[in-house]
């Protein structure tokens, strides 16, 4: 896959705005925007040096469209590795539609999503994992998603692998070597070497693996489902927790009858709330499949809230204990905050009577605000940001966690044959499958559909 025309594309969101920029790259980039473009100074873009900025006015003919700043970027010294001119005009839709339709009247033709990085990608300015960070970068809404990105991009995590296949691959050249000479029983790959290196790629791919768990959630946001009987203010909780009222709040049971979704960040940690139609029995057909959707909701949630009516305690003691645990039998491996909400109805005596028979019970008042903060910083507990913290590698992307299985799988067939005391011969079919595999993160290994299938998923202009 080459590219040697010229592309076109806005670099900033569609709509009006004070600033737009275009963006072109290819071979005739600075040809083009020097026909288009008048400086005031006079002098020609396509004479001046990379990297500078140049105030003029953009010209179809004789009429004028816009005044503008134009930067040049010149080859190899660009984003793309290519010729590349940025053009920041006013931020009208019709200065914008104009510019472009000039520049494909000129010889360019409109991006595709994401070509931009790809052809920073096919010109050996980033790897394929550093390409991939950029659309991750892009989306992130949190602190945690934006340090995971960036990570990435500055090839974090393709260090680590391309260090593995180098590794890898120097041995596999000597058990080639060694095929080549195989009548003359001679060894060039030191075995109790290259048991270390097994050992040793092992050990990163599996902690790498284990790492998806954290960096997917990390990255996408930690869903938490509210579940509890009707109108025990699940929604008050959730519009507390949002600070402002998404949720419809009602005296009257059963007023949730669907799941209402909505994301905050806590302490640079995104978390998806998901207010369910509560546990109940109902004839009510619509309740009840808003009943059915809660489960569903608690499957996908990494974290359960719990919340009960702390006034119907006295007299539903049995029945919330038994909701409780059902939670706790039938989700083991769900973190579970237990919440009494309404407390600030009772007297201090009720509230001790409780706290003394649930254990690991928090308070809470969602009317007032009263326990919120500490709700809050409980669900942060549940979090492993230990490795984030420390600036480890975590994996986030779906394609590389499956790749790397299947590495792993190909290194452990590796291992098990260096056990059984295999040839050279068939040790190398395993090891090539595993090079595969760790060449298909870095785009060492690609092909036109792969590349067309992660590209896809980019925004237009970059």
């Amino acid at each position: 896959m080459t590219q040697t025309d010229t592309i076109v594309a806005m670099a900033t969101p569609a709509g009006s705005g004070a600033i737009a920029v275009l963006r072109l790259s290819g071979q005739d980039a600075i040809a083009i925007a020097s026909s288009i473009f008048f400086s005031v100074s006079g002098k020609q873009l396509s004479n001046q040096k990379s990297h500078t900025v140049h105030l003029g006015q953009i010209k179809d003919s004789e009429r004028v469209i816009d005044e503008a700043l134009v930067t040049i970027f010149k080859n190899p010294n660009s984003y793309t590795g290519e010729d590349v001119v940025e053009i920041s005009c006013h931020g009208s839709n019709y200065i914008q539609q104009e510019i472009i339709q000039l520049c494909l009247r000129k010889g360019c033709r409109m991006a595709q999503a994401g070509e931009f990085t790809l052809r920073a990608f096919l010109n050996g300015k980033m790897d394929l994992s550093q390409a991939e960070a950029v659309a991750d970068l892009i989306a992130s809404d949190s602190a945690a998603s934006h340090q995971l990105a960036i990570q990435q991009m500055r090839g974090g995590f393709s260090s680590e692998i391309k260090k593995l296949r180098e590794e890898l691959l120097n041995f596999a050249s000597l058990i080639e070597l060694e095929l080549d000479f195989a009548e003359e029983d001679v060894e060039f790959a030191n075995r109790v070497e290259f048991q270390k290196l097994i050992s040793k790629i092992t050990q990163v791919l599996k902690r790498l693996i284990d790492s998806f768990a954290t960096g997917n959630v990390l990255k996408n946001g930690i869903p938490v489902a509210i579940v509890g009987e009707p109108n025990v203010g699940k929604s008050t909780l959730l519009n507390a927790l949002l600070n402002e009222e998404r949720a419809i709040v009602s005296d009257i049971a059963g007023t949730t009858r669907d799941t209402i979704e909505d994301e905050i960040i806590i302490g640079g940690i995104g978390f998806r709330f998901i207010d369910t139609a509560g546990i109940r029995e109902t004839v009510d057909v619509i309740e009840g499949l808003g009943i059915q959707k809660t489960f569903q909701k608690i499957d996908q949630a990494q974290v359960v809230i719990y919340l009960f009516d702390a006034e119907k305690f006295k007299v539903q003691r049995s029945k919330f204990k038994v909701e409780i645990e059902t939670i706790k039998n039938k989700y083991p491996s769900k973190n579970l905050l237990i919440v009494a909400n309404k407390v600030d109805k009772l007297s201090n005596e009720e509230i001790e009577n409780l706290q003394s028979a649930i254990g690991n019970l928090h308070l809470l008042s969602a009317k007032t605000g009263q326990g919120v903060e500490k709700i809050q910083n409980k669900l942060l507990e549940f979090v492993n940001t230990g490795a984030l913290r420390n600036n480890e590698t975590i994996v986030t992307n779906s394609r590389h966690y499956d790749a790397m299985l299947k590495a792993l799988e190909e290194i452990i067939k590796v291992q098990e044959g260096i056990d059984n005391g295999l040839s050279g011969d068939l040790l190398a079919i395993d090891i090539r499958q595993a090079l595969y595999y760790f060449g298909e993160i870095t785009g060492e290994i690609s092909n036109d559909e792969l590349l067309g299938n992660i590209f896809a998923n980019f925004c237009i202009g970059k």
